[in-house]
């Protein structure tokens, strides 16, 4: 018992200062033994404030009963309890929705450096290891769980990560605890499951060490990732060198840097730079970079994932998710100039400095128009565009300031933007780039 509290304050040596300590308490096995061994702790250590909080999904009818079992076990240990009651959204995967609804409810609960502390340990990695090679996980899934990740405005700990299934559950049968057991996890039609009950204990059985090897081959795998970030990160810095177009707020990166890598190091880059905007495609939908990378120069090729799109244009690749990946419907009239115009799906216009006389409208580019440049004369919209190097995607949605059938001026680019005395200039806030996570 020592030992294992020894172990989970060691594990959480570099939070001791956080404002509050959450404990995610299912009411099962490893958070009972997790909310004890603090609880333990706390007697003879000064930590921060501990809670626990219960997520209760509503999905079968043995789950009812598992928040009074929650409250009971906390009253006794004199720890606050939080019961978070959940919608759980239907689709293809019920366990991934109700893992992120749950994960949902806690970051919520979560206040500024706060942590929240779930008990999965060395077994549930091992798990894990498993499950994601065999469906064919590159390194990042073959990482498995990480010890600490951000979640909502705190993080998320998992502290238990180098003990055994086995020593939680003589810890709480030596402590006369009891827990509840999910009736799902006996059903070994779900693969994890499968693997937990019919897969690893034959391995286990003629490889005694296989948890603990499992486990230590995800920290390998968590540092060949934590290396591999640190090479995408050297080819980003020379991808991510131009800000012509800074005020779009859409990721971007140019296309000859990355050209000049192998096809190992363009992928590595691409999934590192692509992470925190969508879920990573599987092996063969990678085909889809290759041809969106080959194509035609004179083409506008794009490619199609979970949060958004990847398209080239101009030299640059450029993400566009949210609204970008709509045509917007232009407003009819500017009836006030002096006030912002609200532009449907396509963000906020408005004149800095004035306005010019007249009654003024704001449109998108359908083809054909010109404009009068001074010292130029008359001069197509495209040309103009074209030596500006605008991305084609952000052509058609390029707010266009009219006064009649008259072209004044193009949103945002310099000399096309407004009067050379500077009087008045359009000045155009894009749509927010919606990630597809965060």
């Amino acid at each position: 018992m020592i030992a294992l509290e020894s172990l989970l304050l060691e594990s959480l040596r570099p939070w001791r200062a956080a404002p509050a300590w959450h404990v995610a308490l299912s009411g099962g096995l490893d958070s009972t033994a997790l909310l004890h061994l603090l609880v333990r702790l706390r007697e003879r250590e000064a930590l921060p404030p501990l809670r626990a909080v219960h997520v209760h999904h509503g999905l079968q009818a043995a789950a009812d009963a598992w928040p009074a079992h929650c409250q009971a076990l906390c009253d006794r240990l004199d720890v606050p309890l939080h019961i978070e009651r959940v919608q759980v959204a239907p689709g293809a995967s019920l366990e991934r929705a109700a893992r992120e609804a749950r994960y949902a409810a806690f970051g919520r609960r979560l206040g500024g450096r706060e942590l929240l502390l779930t008990g999965q340990h060395r077994d549930d990695q091992a798990e894990t290891l498993l499950f994601r090679l065999l469906r064919g996980a590159g390194v990042r899934g073959l990482a498995g769980m990480p010890a600490s990740r951000p979640l909502g405005r705190g993080h998320l700990v998992r502290p238990l990560l180098a003990v055994s299934r086995v020593e939680l559950e003589t810890y709480v049968r030596q402590q006369g605890l009891t827990w509840v057991e999910d009736p799902s996890n006996a059903d070994t039609g779900l693969a994890r499951n499968f693997l937990r009950r019919e897969v690893l204990p034959v391995l286990t059985r003629h490889w005694p060490q296989a948890g603990q090897n499992l486990a230590r081959i995800a920290l390998h795998m968590r540092e060949a990732e934590g290396l591999l970030g640190e090479l995408a990160r050297l080819d980003l810095a020379a991808a991510a060198d131009d800000d012509t177009f800074a005020w779009l707020g859409l990721p971007s990166l140019g296309l000859k840097p990355l050209l000049e890598l192998s096809d190992a190091r363009q992928r590595n880059l691409l999934r590192h730079w692509l992470a925190p905007l969508t879920r990573m495609p599987d092996s063969e939908h990678w085909a889809g970079w290759c041809d969106l990378r080959d194509a035609a120069l004179d083409a506008a090729p794009r490619w199609c994932l979970e949060g958004g799109e990847l398209r080239r244009a101009d030299g640059r690749l450029w993400w566009l998710s949210g609204a970008w990946l709509a045509q917007p419907v232009a407003p009819s009239s500017w009836d006030d100039p002096r006030q912002p115009l609200r532009l449907p799906g396509n963000g906020e216009a408005r004149l800095q400095g004035g306005a010019p006389d007249g009654p003024l409208s704001l449109r998108y580019r359908q083809g054909g128009e010109a404009m009068t440049i001074p010292g130029r004369g008359r001069r197509d919209l495209k040309r103009l565009l074209n030596e500006r190097a605008v991305p084609s995607f952000v052509r058609g949605r390029l707010p266009l300031l009219y006064r009649g059938d008259e072209l004044l001026a193009v949103a945002n680019l310099p000399g096309l933007d407004g009067l050379q005395s500077g009087k008045w200039r359009l000045d155009w806030c894009p749509p927010t780039n919606a990630q597809g996570l965060s």
